[in-house]
């Protein structure tokens, strides 16, 4: 049974949430790479939870620029969040797989300053949409 759009988007922005405490979890345990790995997907499903909350029925991608145009279909304010954080699609591949980097492992590329700006970025996309939702 397909469920209403707000409760769909509120699944996805629930979820995005707890990524967001994991993320924190790892920043405070210095995993920095996985906080920036974590954050990127953070963003990602709160930026589905809006979409799937104005009635998109399939969400599919994982580019923060490009869901954030998406999202622009529906609230111009995304345009000044996609400024803000397109910087974590650069985040998707290489935190996750020595082949994206030239000669190291993204366990010790990725730094303490990165995994802040990462999780900031996080924090802030999900109070963005959370009040886009009105939940905030």
């Amino acid at each position: 049974m397909k469920k209403p759009p707000e409760e769909e988007g509120m699944r996805w922005l629930d979820q995005a949430t707890e990524d967001l405490i994991t993320a924190r979890i790892l920043f405070e345990n210095e995993r920095f790479y996985m906080v920036c790995y974590a954050a990127q997907q953070v963003a990602e499903k709160a930026l589905k939870a809006y979409l799937y909350y104005r009635g998109e029925e399939i969400v599919t991608g994982h580019s923060i620029e490009e869901l954030c145009k998406w999202a622009e279909e529906y609230d111009a304010g995304f345009a000044k969040l996609k400024g803000d954080i397109a910087i974590l699609d650069g985040y998707y591949l290489p935190t996750r797989y020595p082949n994206a980097l030239a000669a190291s492992i993204p366990a010790r590329i990725y730094n303490k300053k990165a995994g802040r700006d990462t999780l900031d970025l996080a924090e802030k996309t999900v109070e963005f949409v959370r009040k886009k939702m009105n939940r905030g």
